[in-house]
């Protein structure tokens, strides 16, 4: 059996990579226990970092919010603070996965288990996020975007965990979505998800706008044309259609069990057609 370390501090985890600096380091466990299960070799120690309060936490700055790794994604649905200033990062939690695993799943090993079809990946790209990494002698951050570097690999360095992602306000953008498509209705795992993160003029027109898709590439994809046929025209149907084929043109994804690639391609574009539905809502068209 292996050894099992549950530090409750910073201090007792580098006591406890210092014993075993080897083992592998998780917290709620819904992707890494599976995986666990599916290798025939057992590690020499495990560390749960699942009840360290210091990365459970979601703290407001003037300019910032730091949303510490242990935070499940039922604790980012039910946050004022992100409902509020990242409600598209609120959305995208309630879409993953069932009851059980919005409580036990954290934002961190959502980020860190790196996969293109993680939910909150698109509205991270979205925010242009930043994760904080840390050391015991060390501490650096970077974009979300340069920290995954493809299905399941990451620039984490030996002896360093996530400890929390923080996102600047962005309150220049007044349209948050994000929508997947799965197999099924429940429990899915994306096929084709769509984040999203518009301004808006007085007029009506895109000021800004990021877009990000998962599930269409080795990691997030982001595709500029896309996002510069949209800015400077009204958010409707004409302007997303044009849009919706640069991202048609662009994508490359792969075939696999779950989808095709010309499936995929076809779904990306019309994830963003239907934000032309979405405005006619909010604005009583």
């Amino acid at each position: 059996m292996s050894d099992f370390f549950l530090p409750r501090s910073l201090d007792d985890l580098w006591a406890a990579l210092r014993q075993a600096p080897e083992a592998p380091i998780y917290a709620g466990g819904t992707d890494f226990l599976v995986r666990l299960r599916q290798t025939p070799v057992r590690p020499p120690a495990l560390i749960c970092i699942e009840r360290m309060d210091a990365l459970q936490t979601i703290e407001e700055g003037r300019d910032e919010v730091r949303i510490g790794a242990c935070v499940t994604h039922a604790g980012l649905m039910a946050s004022p603070v992100i409902r509020r200033h990242f409600p598209v990062l609120a959305e995208a939690a309630r879409h993953l996965g069932s009851p059980q695993i919005r409580n036990m799943g954290t934002i961190g090993g959502n980020v860190v288990s790196a996969s293109p079809a993680g939910d909150t990946l698109p509205p991270l790209y979205v925010l242009d996020a930043q994760v904080e990494l840390r050391r015991a002698d060390h501490v650096r951050r970077l974009p979300v975007s340069g920290f995954i570097r493809g299905p399941g690999q990451t620039t984490l360095q030996p002896g360093e965990i996530l400890t929390a992602v923080r996102i600047r306000k962005q309150p220049g953008l007044t349209v948050h979505h994000f929508e997947k498509v799965g197999r099924r209705d429940a429990l899915a795992i994306a096929v084709v998800s769509l984040a999203a993160g518009i301004g808006l003029s007085k007029e009506g027109k895109v000021t800004r706008v990021r877009l990000a898709w998962g599930s269409v590439g080795p990691t997030v994809m982001i595709v500029p044309e896309a996002e510069k046929r949209l800015v400077g025209r009204p958010l409707e149907t004409n302007s997303l259609m044009a849009a919706a084929e640069a991202v048609r043109r662009t994508l490359v994804p792969i075939d696999d069990v779950r989808a095709g690639a010309d499936y995929r391609r076809q779904v990306a574009g019309n994830l963003l057609l239907r934000l032309a539905g979405r405005m006619e809502t909010e604005t009583g068209r």
